[in-house]
Protein backbone atom coordinates (compact mmCIF):
# COMPACT_ATOMS: atom_id res chain seq x y z
CA UNK A 1 0.00 0.00 0.00
CA UNK A 2 1.36 3.53 -0.72
CA UNK A 3 0.96 6.07 1.49
CA UNK A 4 -0.78 9.47 1.33
CA UNK A 5 1.25 12.45 -0.25
CA UNK A 6 0.75 15.16 1.80
CA UNK A 7 -0.21 18.34 0.53
CA UNK A 8 0.65 21.81 1.60
CA UNK A 9 -0.68 25.17 0.00
CA UNK A 10 1.25 27.82 1.30
CA UNK A 11 -0.81 31.69 1.35
CA UNK A 12 1.47 35.08 1.05
CA UNK A 13 -1.55 37.58 2.10
CA UNK A 14 -2.55 38.58 -1.49
CA UNK A 15 -5.90 40.10 -1.29
CA UNK A 16 -6.44 38.21 -4.14
CA UNK A 17 -6.35 34.84 -2.85
CA UNK A 18 -9.62 34.15 -1.19
CA UNK A 19 -11.34 36.18 -3.94
CA UNK A 20 -9.67 34.05 -6.84
CA UNK A 21 -9.41 30.93 -4.80
CA UNK A 22 -5.82 30.11 -5.01
CA UNK A 23 -2.60 29.33 -3.22
CA UNK A 24 0.50 31.19 -4.26
CA UNK A 25 2.41 28.19 -3.81
CA UNK A 26 1.49 24.20 -3.13
CA UNK A 27 3.56 21.31 -1.92
CA UNK A 28 3.31 18.04 -2.83
CA UNK A 29 5.83 15.71 -1.49
CA UNK A 30 9.09 17.44 -2.75
CA UNK A 31 7.51 19.20 -5.72
CA UNK A 32 6.34 22.87 -5.16
CA UNK A 33 5.02 25.28 -7.67
CA UNK A 34 4.65 28.93 -7.34
CA UNK A 35 1.96 30.34 -8.84
CA UNK A 36 1.75 33.78 -11.25
CA UNK A 37 3.40 36.21 -8.78
CA UNK A 38 2.74 39.75 -9.21
CA UNK A 39 4.40 43.23 -7.82
CA UNK A 40 1.89 43.15 -4.62
CA UNK A 41 3.42 45.66 -2.16
CA UNK A 42 2.62 44.73 1.98
CA UNK A 43 0.05 47.22 1.76
CA UNK A 44 -1.95 45.30 -0.93
CA UNK A 45 -0.59 48.07 -4.03
CA UNK A 46 1.40 47.64 -6.94
CA UNK A 47 5.23 47.75 -5.52
CA UNK A 48 7.86 49.91 -8.01
CA UNK A 49 4.54 51.59 -10.77
CA UNK A 50 6.34 51.75 -13.87
CA UNK A 51 9.93 50.06 -12.49
CA UNK A 52 10.11 46.77 -13.72
CA UNK A 53 13.10 46.69 -11.91
CA UNK A 54 11.58 47.02 -8.69
CA UNK A 55 8.51 45.28 -9.66
CA UNK A 56 10.78 42.09 -10.70
CA UNK A 57 12.63 42.28 -7.37
CA UNK A 58 9.30 42.52 -5.38
CA UNK A 59 8.07 39.33 -7.18
CA UNK A 60 11.47 37.37 -6.05
CA UNK A 61 10.79 38.14 -2.65
CA UNK A 62 7.40 36.91 -2.23
CA UNK A 63 8.68 33.92 -4.37
CA UNK A 64 11.79 33.77 -2.26
CA UNK A 65 9.21 33.31 1.03
CA UNK A 66 6.56 31.10 -0.81
CA UNK A 67 9.47 28.79 -1.25
CA UNK A 68 10.76 28.89 2.44
CA UNK A 69 6.96 28.46 3.47
CA UNK A 70 7.38 25.46 1.60
CA UNK A 71 10.57 24.23 3.08
CA UNK A 72 12.54 24.97 -0.40
CA UNK A 73 14.84 27.86 -1.77
CA UNK A 74 16.15 28.81 -5.05
CA UNK A 75 18.65 26.14 -5.20
CA UNK A 76 15.55 23.83 -5.72
CA UNK A 77 14.72 25.68 -8.62
CA UNK A 78 13.74 24.02 -11.86
CA UNK A 79 11.64 26.41 -13.77
CA UNK A 80 10.64 29.84 -13.86
CA UNK A 81 8.43 31.24 -16.28
CA UNK A 82 8.62 35.38 -16.93
CA UNK A 83 5.56 37.16 -18.39
CA UNK A 84 6.09 40.64 -19.16
CA UNK A 85 3.47 43.07 -20.48
CA UNK A 86 6.68 45.23 -22.19
CA UNK A 87 9.34 42.13 -23.79
CA UNK A 88 11.56 45.27 -24.26
CA UNK A 89 11.99 45.05 -20.31
CA UNK A 90 13.37 41.86 -21.24
CA UNK A 91 16.98 42.30 -20.42
CA UNK A 92 16.41 44.36 -17.00
CA UNK A 93 14.66 41.47 -16.19
CA UNK A 94 17.33 38.85 -17.21
CA UNK A 95 19.89 40.24 -15.21
CA UNK A 96 18.18 39.89 -11.90
CA UNK A 97 17.36 36.37 -12.81
CA UNK A 98 20.62 36.12 -13.69
CA UNK A 99 21.59 37.42 -10.39
CA UNK A 100 19.35 34.62 -8.50
CA UNK A 101 19.92 31.86 -10.67
CA UNK A 102 23.09 32.29 -12.67
CA UNK A 103 24.87 29.32 -11.15
CA UNK A 104 21.57 27.41 -10.36
CA UNK A 105 20.37 27.91 -14.26
CA UNK A 106 16.77 26.81 -14.58
CA UNK A 107 14.80 25.98 -17.41
CA UNK A 108 13.22 29.48 -18.22
CA UNK A 109 10.59 31.08 -20.54
CA UNK A 110 10.43 34.67 -21.03
CA UNK A 111 6.68 35.63 -22.64
CA UNK A 112 4.94 39.10 -23.52
CA UNK A 113 1.31 39.29 -22.23
CA UNK A 114 -1.45 41.77 -23.01
CA UNK A 115 -1.74 42.69 -19.51
CA UNK A 116 -2.51 41.71 -15.57
CA UNK A 117 -5.26 42.12 -13.64
CA UNK A 118 -3.82 45.22 -11.94
CA UNK A 119 -2.48 47.08 -15.50
CA UNK A 120 -0.11 48.67 -13.27
CA UNK A 121 1.90 45.10 -12.85
CA UNK A 122 4.49 45.07 -15.54
CA UNK A 123 5.29 41.43 -14.85
CA UNK A 124 4.46 38.26 -13.26
CA UNK A 125 6.85 35.30 -12.39
CA UNK A 126 6.04 31.62 -12.02
CA UNK A 127 8.79 28.87 -10.37
CA UNK A 128 8.81 25.10 -9.97
CA UNK A 129 11.14 23.13 -7.22
CA UNK A 130 11.79 20.09 -6.20
CA UNK A 131 13.07 20.07 -3.03
CA UNK A 132 16.50 18.34 -2.82
CA UNK A 133 16.01 17.76 1.17
CA UNK A 134 13.16 15.56 0.43
CA UNK A 135 12.82 12.15 2.06
CA UNK A 136 8.88 10.63 2.88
Amino acid sequence: MVGLVQRQNIKSGSPLEPIIGFSRAVRVGPYVAVGGTAPIGPDGTCAGVGNVEIQTRRCFAIIEKALHDAGSRFQDVTRTRILLTRISDWQAVAKIHGEIFGIIRPVTTVVQVTGFVDPDWLIEIEVDAIVSTYSP
